[in-house]
């Protein structure tokens, strides 16, 4: 082991490891606020903020870094259809109190319920249809020209979002050491500058806060200049959250927490492997997913969308080796410092959408083949007509986008319509052992019905 999770390193040391995090998952948390119309530099505050929180709450005996959760993609733009920003972000908070819950009644009664509720043939499909659901939006931004009223198909944006797919592919299947760790990163800052050359990036803002920069002619005035204050979106500041609040914002976004619980526990699983330890057991899978709805909180008072563990910075942590959590949170401070650093959001803001469109299709992909691994390594028949049943009638009704108009006002539409009936129907079905496969997604001695964590 190169450093315990408690350890603290020295301090260039310390830089060096906090930044390689900050890579890490630089370009899939700015990928989701850039596709849902949030702020870039706010995520990165939240996204942070929220991991400083996780820290806190697990004791500082996990080392999990968290950033913005891709399964809220769709969900929060629904909200924000249904309601605008501040919808989202009242959805995000109801689902932190969902992972609240959930918390609760793990401590006081273990896993077995959630095992009942959410075996791997229900958040197995559900996985797929987040990421099957989201294909025409990664399609839509490499092919289409942007701002736009109508969709104007651009051969230069589409060669712009293949070339940064290739180079992204490149990075993941060839490159070694701490750069295979960094592919989604490489990906876009390759597709940016191929951008560049195409002459397709508009870099107005860039060079304004670059003058502003060299300009300035005191040192206040060149803090000032450097550091802006993110685009916030509080409560009660711009907006009455109980105005804004309804039963159709509830539908779409609590739904999908259920589901990245579940992703939060197989998680814990790997990163216990990862570092040696059963944080499943020391400080609890209650702590851990109390911390990761706490962070999602976080977001929604900020704006941020909502956050989970990334399993990019559990591959950091398994080829250094370097487990400290002060690492980890070195790279939240780093990412906080960066959400309010001007120059550093107006380059996010200058990426072309065809590169964004580029690396979306590959982890759009990736999302749904996680549902599908998840299906083979828990060894879930599907020659087992109630297993067939149930996977075929979620990836269709979510897919397809049904939904079941309740009002005027409120619909139960996409994702969070196939989770639900994914749920009920395993409840309702005879012979439910066979949802849970191999039993190996809650297959460690403490996850069974009598622990209490």
């Amino acid at each position: 082991m190169a450093m315990d999770v408690n350890e603290i390193p020295k301090t260039q040391q310390w830089i060096f490891l906090s930044i390689q995090h900050l890579f890490a998952m630089f370009g899939a948390t700015i990928l989701v606020p850039f596709l849902t119309g949030l702020s870039p530099s706010v995520a990165l505050v939240s996204s942070g903020a929220g991991t400083l929180a996780y820290l806190l709450i697990t004791k500082g005996n996990v080392p999990a870094y968290l950033g913005s959760s891709f399964a809220f993609i769709a969900p929060i733009i629904g909200a924000s259809m249904s309601a605008g920003p501040a919808g989202a972000m009242v959805g995000a908070f109801l689902a932190g109190i969902v992972y609240g819950l959930v918390a609760v009644f793990i401590k006081i009664l273990g896993l077995g319920w959630l095992m009942r509720i959410l075996p791997p043939i229900v958040v197995g499909p559900v996985i797929i249809v987040i990421g099957l659901g989201l294909a025409s939006t990664a399609i839509d931004m490499a092919m289409y020209i942007p701002g736009v009223d109508e969709q104007v198909y651009s051969s230069m944006h589409f060669m712009v979002a293949l070339v940064t797919l290739s180079i992204t592919i490149i990075a993941s299947i060839f490159f070694r050491g701490f750069f295979s760790l960094i592919p989604i990163l490489i990906g876009i800052v390759s597709g940016y500058t191929f951008a560049l050359l195409q002459g397709i990036v508009d870099t107005t803002e860039i060079i304004t806060e670059w003058n502003e920069i060299i300009s300035a002619d005191s040192i206040g005035g060149f803090f000032m200049a450097v550091f802006q204050m993110p685009d916030f979106i509080v409560p009660f500041v711009h907006y009455a959250p109980m105005e804004i609040i309804n039963l159709q914002i509830i539908a779409i976004m609590v739904p999908v927490a259920l589901v990245t619980i579940a992703e939060h526990i197989g998680d814990q699983m790997v990163l216990s492997k990862v570092v040696g330890r059963n944080f499943l057991k020391k400080p609890g899978l209650h702590r851990s997913i109390l911390g990761d709805g706490v962070a999602t909180m976080i977001a929604s008072f900020i704006g941020g969308p909502p956050n989970t563990t990334y399993g990019e910075n559990i591959g950091v942590l398994s080829i250094t080796r370097v487990f400290s959590v002060f690492v980890i949170g070195g790279a939240a401070v780093l990412a906080i410092l960066f959400g309010f650093v001007g120059i550093i959001t107006a380059v996010i803001g200058s990426i072309p959408t065809a590169v964004m469109g580029g690396v979306s299709i590959l982890l759009f992909g990736i999302i749904a083949s996680n549902g599908l691994r998840m299906l083979i390594d828990n060894q879930i028949d599907l020659s087992d007509k109630r297993n067939l049943i149930i996977s075929s009638v979620i990836l269709v009704v979510g897919i397809g986008g049904a939904f079941i108009q309740l009002s005027d006002d409120m619909q139960i539409a996409g994702m969070a319509l196939s989770a639900i009936i994914g749920v009920l129907l395993n409840l309702i079905l005879p012979g439910k052992e066979s949802g849970y496969g191999n039993g190996a997604f809650f297959e460690d001695k403490d996850l069974s019905e009598e622990t209490n964590m």
